[in-house]
């Protein structure tokens, strides 16, 4: 079983829908990298938002270390 992340998937959850598009949940976890790129491109035009939502949403969401980000 996978190592649950310490980030709050309420948290990163909200973050994801309200300001999803500004990668602002990316940054939240620890992945500033991609953040910047989703910063970027308003979040893939917001279809990579749409994605994380739904990945952050099934639990199926990791941070920078590889941990879950689960309920």
């Amino acid at each position: 079983m996978m190592e649950k992340s310490p980030k709050s998937f309420v948290a990163a959850l909200l973050l994801a829908f309200f300001l999803g598009s500004l990668g602002i949940h990316r940054f939240y976890v620890g992945k500033v990298g991609t953040g910047i790129i989703q910063l970027l491109t308003l979040g893939g035009l917001g279809i990579w938002t749409l994605i994380d939502f739904i990945l952050i949403a099934v639990g199926s969401f990791k941070d920078s270390e590889g941990r879950l980000i689960k309920a």
